[in-house]
């Protein structure tokens, strides 16, 4: 039995961490692991930060500043003994944003926004996107030992692709779709879900087993970019230290 795998979570909110920890779940399998989310924290007013891709801006400068200007310098989440690997979320749609949007004064080596790019395809708004990630974090390229997460447009598009693959949204090309969020309540009255945690998770098992269909590279290309980066990343088992 090897020791669990110690993974960090920074998710623009609760939900996005639901959908996520059920894509860890089937792509890992029986091995065992240990998500831990750095942010949101568990809390009712989410500390000072706040929650959404302002959040996340706010926590990767505050992270890139502890660790000298670069994220990968952290030691607090880099160094021996913490975290196996850092998972760092961000939305799509973020691409559409203007730091104006969520009060905030970019600073001058932040990534210009907005980015986006028409789609589809996508990736072209994804791959911009990741730049500007990247540099609220300090770094010009991905880090070792962290992965990036970034759905098109949203994590709820992964959400619809996998509980509603009927869905009128699926045949218009749900990574493209505007509003992917609003295909929930649109649904037969039983099976709707709202954008809330307990609802989520009370589809959890649903989102693992759809998981290999929505990460197919002929399904939803940023699933299988994220399933393709994660288990490339993914450090090889090492044994129990607790076994005899």
């Amino acid at each position: 039995m090897s020791d669990p795998l110690r993974i960090a979570l920074v998710a623009e909110g609760p939900t996005d961490a639901v959908v996520i920890e059920a894509a860890l779940r089937s792509m890992l399998g029986v091995r065992p692991f240990v998500l831990k989310r750095l942010f949101p924290e568990d809390s009712a007013a989410f500390g000072p930060m706040g929650t959404g891709w302002v959040g996340v801006y706010k926590w990767c400068h505050a992270k890139a500043r502890d660790g000298g200007g670069k994220l990968s310098g952290n030691q607090m989440i880099f160094g021996a003994g913490n975290y196996d690997l850092l998972l760092l979320h961000l939305d799509g749609d973020v691409a559409g944003y203007d730091y104006a949007d969520g009060s905030l004064v970019p600073l001058p080596t932040d990534g210009a926004l907005p980015c986006a790019k028409a789609c589809p395809p996508p990736a072209d708004t994804t791959n911009e996107l990741r730049k500007v990630l990247l540099s609220w974090c300090g770094e010009a390229a991905t880090p070792p030992k962290t992965v990036v997460c970034m759905p098109s447009k949203n994590t709820e598009a992964w959400v619809v692709a996998s509980l509603f693959p009927n869905d009128q949204a699926m045949t218009q090309g749900i990574e493209c779709y505007g509003n992917p969020e609003s295909r929930l309540g649109q649904q037969p009255a039983a099976a709707r879900v709202r954008k809330k945690k307990r609802d989520y998770l009370s589809r959890a098992a649903e989102l693992e087993q759809a998981w290999p269909r929505i990460a197919l590279p002929t399904a939803l290309g940023e699933a299988f970019r994220f399933q393709t980066e994660f288990l490339t990343a993914l450090p090889a088992p090492q044994p129990n230290t607790l076994q005899p």
